[in-house]
């Protein structure tokens, strides 16, 4: 009995370890004194989420999109548009494109707010604990939703500019994993399977609608 127990808790503990088991183990670095100032007033921001397209169809149209394809994974509509609409916020203020953060989401927490990796890495993005201390606040919760998003993005927008650009080596370095090639990939196969996005053309609707 206390065999299968033991297996039993084996097997449970697998199972948690594989549901963040590419979270993200960003590795602690100096910083310049411009590069944590700036990354300081990023993470210090307080406007609203909101989605920032042309039109406020479009910005509809993506929501609605984005909704279908996370229903699955987070059931509660209030709690899933707040959600999408915070990625879209802190993505773009970012330089980021809200599909991919969304992508490397997936790959990092399974969208599971209170995810927490074997290295300790918090949330939805995984943001190892040690960037509170570094640029932000003793009063910043990385299990929160904004906090968390703010810190991720502000985060792979800084190893992006040490890249010069390059997404692969930027998200190997948000990862831990740079110069490996498993981490990235699955990053960008997420992004391009399950929410790459086209918007609608309206030159493109027939007349007939």
């Amino acid at each position: 009995m206390f065999k299968f127990f033991l297996i039993g808790l084996w097997v449970l503990a697998g199972a948690l370890v594989s549901a963040t088991g590419f979270a993200g183990s960003q590795i602690e670095e100096p910083l310049s004194n411009s590069v944590k100032a700036l990354m300081q007033r990023s993470v210090s921001d307080r406007a609203a989420p909101r989605l920032t397209f042309a039109t406020e169809a479009e910005g509809q149209a993506w929501l609605n999109e984005m909704s279908k394809r996370l229903q699955k994974r987070m059931p509660d509509k209030t709690h899933r548009e707040d959600f999408l609409r915070t990625v879209h916020y802190e993505a773009s203020r970012a330089g980021l494109d809200p599909q991919m953060v969304l992508g490397l989401i997936q790959v990092e927490s399974g969208f599971k707010k209170y995810a927490v990796s074997s290295v300790g890495a918090r949330g939805f993005m995984q943001v190892m604990p040690f960037w509170v201390r570094s640029i932000g606040a003793e009063d910043h919760n990385l299990f929160l939703l904004r906090t968390n998003l703010r810190y991720g993005c502000t985060i792979l927008r800084h190893y992006l500019d040490i890249e010069r650009g390059d997404l692969y080596r930027a998200l190997g370095r948000y990862n831990g994993s740079l110069g490996k090639p498993q981490y990235p990939n699955m990053v960008l196969g997420a992004w391009r399977k399950h929410w790459d996005y086209k918007p609608i053309q309206w030159n493109e609707i027939p007349k007939n609608i």
